[in-house]
């Protein structure tokens, strides 16, 4: 099996949805959540703060730096991820669909890296 993460992206400048489609994307996503959880693909989950809440740490010549804000200059930020295990990235994309249509954002797919053998 393999774990893959699902990212929800926001977008900056969109209109946020009404509060009437803010709880009937909630309970969408309940339902999805549930199913990762019944088909045992449920790693981990969450909502993220807007980006405007980011902090950035960064080494610079031996000082640590802290900025105010995400770390990329985009219009798109990360708003949310799923971590799922499944047989394949065809699964993970199945997932994605699925995800994309509950929370009514865009849905990126990564595979994590393999851990190398512990010796």
């Amino acid at each position: 099996m393999t774990q893959y993460l699902l990212s929800v992206h926001s977008v900056e400048g969109q209109a946020p949805p009404s509060e009437a489609e803010m709880r009937q994307m909630f309970a969408d996503v309940d339902v999805f959540n549930a199913k990762l959880r019944a088909t045992d693909a449920w790693v981990f989950a969450g909502g993220l703060h807007p980006a405007d809440t980011a902090t950035v740490v960064r080494v610079n010549g031996g000082q640590v730096l802290m900025t105010d804000g995400p770390f990329a200059e985009t219009k798109e930020h990360l708003g949310g991820f799923w971590i799922v295990e499944t047989e394949d990235l065809d699964g993970a994309l199945a997932l994605a669909a699925e995800a994309t249509a509950a929370c009514k954002a865009p849905v990126e797919v990564r595979p994590f890296q393999a851990m190398p053998d512990a010796d």
